[in-house]
């Protein structure tokens, strides 16, 4: 007799985050059930009574009840929290050994989550006691207010020049150094772009490429070629900046 399927339900109240979720999962794990979507909370956790999902991915942010919220009432449920929160809350995140995906998601961190989630549920492990859990990660997340990168510092020739990262168009990663894009120029710092990403805003700073995150606020449009490659067109700049294809559920509605 076969085991009955592994089943899952995505809450999220952007759509096309939804979309992209059940997309690339479909294709990372062809056998889990999506049986149900939410937009809000109120609906996630009426989902979840339903149909008594293994996983559920919550949104940490929606309308209604929150994400954390939703999980401390699900019962007997895997939760994965999908969150643009700053780095002090991932840290407590981690250190609760909770999972989480990092807006705008990622497919190799998605493909890990996968591995995780089937490893557990392979062995019957107990889904957490979230209760206690997410007492603990409130409480680490609350202990530090985030504080963004501000100014960024870089050389020109016997120069240091002070850079408001308000001013930055975007940044641009090459093999030893990560280029910062204003309208006035170009600087060149050594501060890889993952570590530089770690301490600028999500919420203004979106990762398009593996190599580029582009300042929201300088987006003027997004056209696809017919070549179906997504580009950006800038505020302050003229050059295009192209989005690959793991971030293209970001300008869905553009």
């Amino acid at each position: 007799m076969s085991a009955p399927p592994i089943t899952a339900l995505i809450a999220d109240d952007e759509p096309h985050l939804r979309d992209y979720l059940q997309t690339r999962l479909a294709r990372l794990w062809p056998q889990l059930q999506i049986v149900a979507t939410a937009g809000n909370g109120v609906e996630a956790l009426q989902q979840i009574r339903q149909w008594q999902p293994d996983i559920v991915f919550l949104d940490i942010k929606m309308p209604g009840l929150t994400g954390l919220q939703v999980a401390q009432q699900a019962e007997n449920c895997h939760c994965v929290f999908v969150t643009a929160y700053d780095q002090y809350a991932l840290r407590a995140f981690e250190q609760a050994a909770v999972d989480y995906l990092l807006k705008p998601v990622d497919e190799e961190r998605l493909a890990q989550t996968v591995q995780r989630l089937q490893a557990r549920l392979a062995v019957r492990a107990p889904a957490p006691e979230w209760s206690r859990l997410l007492g603990q990660l409130r409480q680490m997340a609350g202990q530090t207010q985030p504080e963004y990168l501000r100014w960024l510092r870089a050389g020109v020739g016997n120069e240091i020049r002070l850079i408001a990262v308000d001013d930055v168009c975007y940044f641009q990663a090459s093999e030893k150094y990560t280029a910062i894009v204003t309208a006035a120029g170009e600087y060149l710092i050594r501060t890889p772009l993952k570590e530089l990403a770690e301490q600028l805003d999500p919420q203004q700073f979106w990762q398009i490429h593996r190599a580029t995150l582009v300042n929201v606020r300088e987006i003027a449009g997004a056209q696809r070629e017919l070549t179906g490659t997504l580009t950006l067109r800038l505020q302050s700049r003229p050059e295009t900046l192209r989005v690959s294809r793991a971030y293209t559920h970001l300008f869905r509605q553009m």
